[in-house]
């Protein structure tokens, strides 16, 4: 499968006439293929997106799928292309992507149109967490982990409705000792168990982090920007237990997981999902 990873978006950039300039820019997954084309923002729209795209496919082979990290270029570029005939896919993961618009800065800074702006090519705009839909709360929550090496043993041959498990994710694919151990979320889900899954899979779960406050919060990081507020809480254990969590995850290298289950005994198990923020 041949995979581009694209971002199209305003940069620290003004033409001649001061208008805003738009930046279109697509690299393979390897990072061996890159291009690049200004657009004023007056001519921003699919035909312009469609003419450049059109161009790029003609000299090299289409991909099979364009991903997209940035919530403002995902309609644009996904209606492009559905007239080629190339899926387009919101993801967080496009991180060969998000290194190559950082190196970028450099460029825009030395371009005679640089605004001179503060400017993160990578940011976006997230809206504050809101609450976990009611109808989705299990019987109980806590933290745990599993060392590295049995973590792919005990759940990737499991027959688990709901599984994420991405190459890319695997601890021996990351070079993490076995023993390190991998933190996680375990949630009972009891006659819930099910509808939660199936509600997380749509979610598209990203990360989920343990946040200090009045109250402490466990924060669900999902699609391209969407935050949800799993649990509060204000138990100084399970504050403990949470900034444990967040040590054990810089030990893993952000990797971590979630797991639901229909009850504590462990026999079945409904949706797991393996996570890890850029």
């Amino acid at each position: 499968m041949k995979v581009w990873q694209a971002d199209f978006y305003r940069r620290p950039l003004r033409n001649t006439e001061g208008q805003v300039l738009w930046e279109l820019f697509i690299c393979d997954a390897a990072g061996e293929f890159t291009y690049n084309a200004l657009c004023p923002q007056s001519s921003v729209n699919r035909d312009w997106l469609l003419s450049q795209l059109q161009q790029v496919v003609t000299k090299t082979q289409p991909p099979t799928i364009i991903q997209v990290f940035r919530p403002e270029s995902l309609n644009l570029l996904a209606d492009v292309g559905r007239q080629l005939g190339i899926k387009v896919e919101g993801t967080r993961h496009t991180p060969v992507l998000k290194q190559k618009l950082q190196e970028r800065v450099s460029w825009y800074k030395q371009n005679d149109y640089y605004t001179g702006e503060a400017y993160n090519p990578t940011a976006l705009d997230k809206p504050p967490p809101v609450p976990l839909p009611e109808n989705l709360w299990g019987d109980r929550w806590r933290f745990a982990t599993i060392a590295a090496g049995e973590l792919e043993e005990v759940f990737a041959e499991r027959p688990i409705p709901i599984l994420q498990m991405p190459d890319e994710l695997l601890p021996l694919n990351l070079g993490l000792p076995s023993m390190v151990a991998v933190p996680g979320v375990v949630i009972d889900g009891g006659r819930k168990s099910m509808l939660l899954a199936r509600w997380l899979q749509d979610a598209q779960p990203v990360a989920l982090n343990f946040i200090a406050g009045a109250p402490d919060g466990l924060i669900l990081e999902a699609g391209l920007v969407e935050r949800w507020v799993v649990a509060t809480f204000e138990d100084k254990e399970v504050a403990a237990a949470g900034r444990m969590y967040e040590q054990r995850k810089q030990m893993s290298g952000g990797l971590h997981f979630l797991l639901v289950q229909p009850d504590e005994l462990g026999m079945t198990y409904t949706g797991f999902w393996l996570l890890k923020i850029e």
